[in-house]
């Protein structure tokens, strides 16, 4: 019987948990994730305590590019081995406009941008491109000061803005009690579609803190 209930126990963490594989073939999977980062959150958090540029006082940054994701259907493969070099310091520092600070892109490159099958330089390209397609909701941008709001408040403002999203392809997730990103499922030609069963987990909070920007 205890043999029984921890048998019951493993499956239900492993069906609870987001699948994650490491070296697998590049190139081999079924769609993108494009992950949003608040940046006042990710700066509130640990930001601002790593000392990191993203976070300097002149700094304006709002929605960043967290990374772009190849996704299986369920779960997700990283550490990819691949054919393709890594990008250069400049490639990745001229990523820092839309992602923060140069070694963001360095880290998206080695655990994600290896499983596209693309080469460096395309992938920080076809990322740049899946940013620059998504409207970000100015009246975000726009807060003069922290409020505290229901986390679908931020998934419907992506909405209004982006009329070609469905509510199932975009979620919200929350960290700490505050809202940390919006995620946009992508097919491999960037046109939205549904995110995966282990994708759609929106924040349901109704009280989430969103930070201003400073």
């Amino acid at each position: 019987m205890h043999k029984l209930i921890a048998t019951l126990v493993s499956l239900a963490l492993t069906l609870a948990t987001p699948l994650r594989a490491e070296g697998e073939k590049a190139g081999v999977f079924d769609y993108y994730l494009l992950s949003l980062s608040w940046s006042p959150t990710w700066c509130a958090l640990e930001g601002r305590a790593r000392s990191s540029p993203q976070c300097d006082e002149e700094a304006d940054f709002g929605w960043v590019l967290h990374g772009l994701w190849p996704q299986y259907e369920r779960g997700y493969p990283s550490q990819c081995s691949t054919v393709h070099s890594g990008p250069s310091w400049g490639r990745t520092a001229a990523m820092a406009d839309i992602m923060g600070a140069p070694g963001v892109a360095w880290y998206q490159w080695q655990k994600h941008g290896r499983c596209s099958g693309l080469a460096a330089n395309s992938y920080f390209d076809l990322a740049r491109l899946a940013y620059d397609r998504v409207n970000r909701p100015p009246v975000l941008r726009a807060l003069t000061r922290d409020v505290t709001l229901p986390a679908k408040v931020v998934e419907d403002a992506f909405l209004e803005v982006n009329p070609d999203l469905r509510a199932d392809m975009v979620t919200v997730t929350c960290k700490a009690g505050r809202i940390q990103e919006v995620r946009i499922c992508l097919t491999r030609s960037l046109e939205s579609r549904r995110c995966g069963a282990d994708v759609i987990r929106d924040c349901s909070l109704r009280d989430a803190l969103f930070d201003a920007i400073r």
